[in-house]
């Protein structure tokens, strides 16, 4: 004789299985999410480092005018001179729907898709429909030289 039941064995019921599909693909999601903003700040200056090791060159003192600034597309990163001889760095990427900032002028980073402005000062929002102001990023100035850190 078997100890064997003929009865078959009961499986998850239907509702574990979807709750578990169902957490499963939102960690998934979550761990999308977070994975772009944990590499942001390293591509540039990795990616881009001078021999010399004082990172990539981006511009002349000289070509950062006061109370504005210069967009480097290819790094991503805005410099300006709030005033004379101060340099600030930020991120170019709009903090409301991430466009590329298009413009510096008249003392404010301006992005072209929906006219947020921001500071040149601090990166600070001066105008909506942006609420956080832009990253800041490293930079390092050395005689006329400035580099991303």
């Amino acid at each position: 004789m078997s100890s064997a039941s003929s009865h078959p064995t009961a499986g998850p019921d239907r509702r574990t299985v979807v709750a578990a599909v169902g957490a499963a693909g939102l960690a998934a999601a979550l761990t999308a999410c977070g994975s772009g903003d944990d590499s942001a700040g390293t591509d540039s200056a990795a990616t881009g480092a001078a021999s010399d090791g004082g990172g990539t060159a981006l511009a002349r003192t000289a070509d950062i005018p006061e109370g504005g600034g210069k967009i480097f597309k290819d790094q991503g990163v805005v410099v300006t001179q709030p005033t004379a001889g101060t340099y600030k760095a930020f991120s170019a990427e709009c903090t409301h729907q991430g466009c590329a900032v298009g413009s510096v002028a008249h003392g404010m980073i301006v992005c072209p898709c929906h006219g947020s402005e921001f500071s040149v000062a601090d990166g600070s929002v001066k105008k909506g429909p942006a609420m956080k102001g832009l990253a800041p990023a490293r930079i390092t100035v050395s005689g006329d030289d400035i580099r991303l850190a």
